[in-house]
């Protein structure tokens, strides 16, 4: 049985445990897509947002990239933003990255891997306007964690700056968005602390970004 062969075995195991579980479970999830959730995460395969939350297929709506970046020129993660906000009405994104991102690592150590060193261009602007807080980082390690972390953050900032974001507050629509982290090491997200409501929150949330590139 060749490798693809598996995934369709497997794939034929799974259905039938979830319709022993549940008889009408795919009935269902034809029927209506109504996630309360967007997930904008990384692509790497040790991550699996959906079973690591205990979502069901259906409950998590979920755009993935190298180092889970909102770029204001990417029509495909605006797009999913846009269905997601206006036409699924999700309450919550989730932009999440996670600890030892490839992606990052090779844009603070400017690895040259050939294409995709345009896209992490993008973390690397955002290292050069943190220099001073990763400078005095002690451990390459640390630095790296650090970054990690400060894109996510710079990620939610760009969310919220979008279009979609700024005319869904303007109308009044409930929907927020949050800075995680994953630890691969331990399989647990941590959430940075970092959400925006409205507005108000990303002006507020700019300016401590804002100070904090200044080392204050």
């Amino acid at each position: 049985m060749s490798k693809l062969e598996k995934l369709l075995a497997a794939n034929k195991i799974w259905a039938a445990q979830m319709k022993e579980s549940d008889a009408q479970f795919f009935e269902r999830l034809c029927e209506l897509q109504t996630p309360k959730f967007l997930w904008i995460g990384c692509s790497d395969s040790r991550i699996t947002p959906d079973a690591s939350t205990g979502l069901l297929p259906g409950e998590l709506f979920v755009h993935r990239n190298i180092a889970n970046l909102v770029v204001h020129t990417d029509m495909n993660c605006l797009s999913v933003m846009q269905f997601a906000v206006e036409v699924l009405r999700v309450e919550h994104i989730i932009v999440c990255g996670h600890y030892g991102c490839g992606g990052v690592k090779a844009a603070l150590e400017n690895t040259r891997l050939g294409l995709i060193d345009n896209w992490l261009r993008h973390i690397q602007d955002v290292g050069r306007d943190y220099r001073l807080e990763l400078e005095a980082t002690e451990t390459s390690e640390a630095r790296l964690d650090k970054l990690c972390e400060i894109n996510v953050i710079e990620q939610v900032l760009n969310a919220g700056q979008s279009t979609v974001m700024q005319d869904a507050w303007l109308r009044g629509q409930t929907v927020s968005i949050h800075g995680w982290i994953y630890h691969i090491a331990d399989g647990i997200f941590q959430d940075l602390q970092v959400t925006l409501d409205s507005l108000e929150d990303l002006n507020d949330l700019g300016l401590k970004m804002n100070e904090r590139q200044k080392g204050k």
